[in-house]
């Protein structure tokens, strides 16, 4: 890491200052250890080490052994940020053009260690079943988007592609999650929630999901690795249009 061998001389006395300090430590590099980061920001060592480990508390950092990096929580913010700041303004229309399409909510989430933090939701404004909002978390192992962006990136099975899964949610909901790829170090998702028997597990209902999530994946121009595997190698799949219900994915 490229540190400053000479502290700085004028470090502020706001505990926000140093903590802002601490953080840009890590502009120009991945990791950085206590030494590190006591030389680039010229904090005492005593309270670097302090505000280190509140920032891991806060999930803000992780610590690797001697050595610190970004938390998860940054980056999640990072994206809303980017997401509230200007993509919106064309992922916002990808999302509920999904809605029109196929009749059923959608949410647009975000991975946050083992939870997954929703970005944007669209549908279901009047529905008495309505329990997650933009902002709000819900355990991974318990959403299609978590499951999606857990899963092993490359492993598909005959009838569900890579990238993709399926799950009955709370009230009897079927829910279809699809893996977007990977942003500013976040892991993004896309899924579709609606009463079990109009969303089938099966190629047809996942299309537009996987069709949404390709067309996000571009506009945010992820690598090919990154992401979600094209819907038809051949032809763009017929779009499956259902009758529009009131849903919500838990």
């Amino acid at each position: 890491m490229p540190v400053t061998d000479t502290p700085n001389t004028a470090v502020p006395p706001s505990t926000l200052d140093r903590l802002s300090l601490v953080i840009d430590s890590f502009r120009d590099t991945p990791r950085a250890t206590l030494t590190d980061i006591t030389r680039h920001t010229g904090i005492p060592r005593t309270s670097t080490l302090r505000m280190l480990e509140q920032l891991v508390r806060m999930g803000w950092l992780r610590r690797h052994g001697h050595q610190y990096e970004l938390g998860d929580r940054l980056a999640e913010l990072g994206v809303l940020a980017a997401y509230q700041n200007g993509f919106d303004r064309v992922v916002g229309p990808l999302l509920s053009e999904l809605h029109r399409v196929t009749g059923h909510i959608v949410h647009l989430g975000v991975l946050d260690g083992a939870e997954v933090v929703y970005l944007d939701k669209v549908g279901d404004r009047k529905s008495s079943t309505l329990h997650t909002r933009v902002g709000s978390r819900i355990p991974a192992a318990a959403s299609t988007i978590g499951k999606a962006l857990t899963a092993p990136a490359h492993r598909a099975v005959a009838d569900r592609p890579a990238g993709i899964a399926f799950g009955v949610c709370t009230s009897g909901l079927g829910c279809i999650g699809a893996r977007i790829g990977t942003y500013r170090g976040t892991q993004i998702g896309v899924s579709i929630s609606g009463p079990r028997t109009q969303v089938r597990f099966d190629l047809p209902n996942a299309a537009p999901v996987r069709l949404t999530a390709a067309a996000i994946a571009h506009y945010l121009d992820l690598s090919a690795d990154q992401r979600p595997a094209p819907a038809s190698a051949h032809r763009k799949p017929r779009l499956p249009v259902s009758t529009s219900a009131d849903s919500v994915e838990p």
